[in-house]
């Protein structure tokens, strides 16, 4: 009785687009593909941000985990998953941009086979290196690969993560050499930079802050324009001696081109309420997470972000690939 009433009512008053999808979407819970596994920085974000837009939307959220070949199988299921806004994909720079010059066959165009929701969040990386190791400083590892050509280790997860296009563009810019060596995720990688077994590693915040602060390894630098508070005796790459390293992530929510554009209004407009939210607020805080500005959140900029990036890493790893 009351959908009726409402429909009588949008009818009557012309309210037949997005505010009508707003009372008739979602019927179902939605699910969020996440092409990474779970506990690293990826899946800690999707499912922060689901929670939040779940509460904004009075719906169900899930979160599925569809890890490997760098995030393009979960990807590829976002891509060619029914248009009708129930399922969606939560990824970064590298899932939506960089994988393009890194995997011959992604099994999609990112720039054409997503419909664009809105940037989530943007990331400073963290370089930390093994306790076991003794180094102290970015220049104590540069030293380190510098004196021991191709001997250092990086942790990774695997080809066209952020965690892989991070050391690829340290490298790149240093014109050093060194072994990435490819998790199953960002997790495992970590646990085998705090046992020794790696010499280095490159995430986001979001798993290395608690890290350096328990003692377990020891971060060295951090992208960005200035120090953090939740790091604060951690400088900066250009403080470090290294200003051409600059590399702040960025993630985002997608869904499969063609869904319908008074259902991207309404997932836009939650994403927007819950990056808002208190609790998304202090979990950034936290994290020293940055929310995206105004002019940089939405369906609009995070096309024109992907189609920047898309370009971007093209010719970033065409110069690393060339120097190997």
């Amino acid at each position: 009785m009351k959908t009726a009433l409402v429909a009588a009512i949008a009818i009557a008053t012309g309210l037949t687009g997005p505010a009508w999808a707003q009372d008739s979407y979602p019927e179902q819970p939605i699910t969020i593909i996440v092409g990474a596994s779970p506990g690293g920085s990826t899946d800690y974000l999707a499912r922060l941000i689901g929670d939040a837009m779940a509460r904004e939307m009075d719906a169900d959220i899930v979160i599925e985990n569809v890890p490997g070949a760098g995030a393009t199988i979960g990807m590829r299921r976002v891509a060619t998953s029914d248009a009708d806004g129930y399922t969606l994909g939560f990824g970064n720079m590298g899932h939506l941009a960089a994988n393009v010059a890194v995997h011959e066959n992604l099994g999609f165009d990112p720039l054409t086979d997503f419909a664009p929701i809105g940037n989530v969040a943007n990331v400073p990386m963290v370089l930390s290196v093994s306790n076991r190791g003794g180094m102290k400083t970015l220049q104590d590892f540069l030293d380190y690969m510098g004196e021991n050509p191709g001997a250092a280790n990086f942790g990774t997860s695997g080809p066209g993560s952020t965690g892989w296009l991070a050391p690829s563009f340290l490298l790149d810019v240093t014109d050093l050499e060194a072994q990435l060596v490819a998790y199953q995720g960002a997790g495992p990688a970590l646990n085998d930079l705090i046992a020794g077994v790696m010499d280095a590693q490159m995430d986001q915040t979001v798993l290395m802050i608690p890290v350096h602060n328990d003692g377990q390894a020891t971060a060295v630098a951090i992208s960005g324009d200035e120090r953090i508070e939740q790091l604060p005796d951690v400088p900066t790459f250009a403080e470090a001696g290294l200003p051409e390293f600059d590399m702040v992530v960025w993630n985002a929510l997608v869904a499969p081109a063609g869904v319908p554009e008074e259902v991207l209004g309404t997932l836009e407009a939650a994403l927007d309420a819950a990056l808002d939210s208190e609790t998304v607020q202090t979990a950034f805080s936290e994290r020293a997470i940055q929310t995206p500005a105004a002019n940089d959140r939405g369906s609009e900029a995070l096309g024109n972000r992907i189609k920047r990036e898309v370009e971007r890493w093209i010719s970033v790893l065409e110069d690393f690939n060339d120097g190997q």
